[in-house]
C-alpha cells in the first residue's frame, strides 16, 4: 500500500475571449489531433487553453489549431476550442483527446490565447463575431 503524499494541481479555465453566453449552450463535440499542437504556444502549461482557433484535419476528421499556412484542412477557421483540455493528463501523454466547440458566438479578439488573421474571420464571417 502507498501512503505517500501526492500533489495535484488544477487550473481554473479562462474565458474572458467570450463577448457573451451567446452560443455557449449548444458547443459541438470535437476531437483533437494533439500532435497538430505546439505544446510551447498551445499547451504551455500541460492543457489546451480554451479559445483556441481550430481547422478540421481532412484526412482523419480530427481538429488541430488553426493555420491558414496549413495545406490539410487546418487553413480554414470552423471555430473555438469551447473548454481546455488536459493533454498531459497524470504525466501520461496524450494524441487524441474530446473536447467541445463553439461554432457560433461573440469573441473578444484581445482576449485571445492565439491570435485569428484576417482570413480566419473571413472562414466564420455571418457565425462569429469579433469584438
Amino acid at each position: 500500500m502507498d501512503l505517500s503524499l501526492k500533489t495535484e494541481s488544477f487550473t481554473q479555465d479562462r474565458r474572458d475571449w467570450l463577448g457573451s453566453a451567446h452560443g455557449t449552450d449548444a458547443p459541438v463535440s470535437a476531437s483533437l489531433d494533439v500532435t497538430k499542437f505546439t505544446a510551447g504556444t498551445h499547451y504551455p502549461d500541460g492543457y489546451i487553453k480554451s479559445g483556441v482557433p481550430l481547422g478540421k484535419i481532412t484526412a482523419t476528421g480530427l481538429y488541430g489549431p488553426y493555420d491558414d499556412a496549413a495545406s490539410d484542412g487546418r487553413q480554414t477557421l470552423v471555430g473555438f476550442l469551447f473548454t481546455a483540455q488536459d493533454v498531459n493528463g497524470r504525466r501520461v501523454a496524450s494524441t487524441k483527446v474530446v473536447g467541445s466547440m463553439l461554432i457560433h458566438c461573440f469573441i473578444r479578439e484581445a482576449k485571445l490565447p492565439v491570435a485569428v488573421d484576417a482570413a480566419g474571420k473571413t472562414d466564420v464571417a455571418g457565425r462569429i463575431i469579433f469584438v
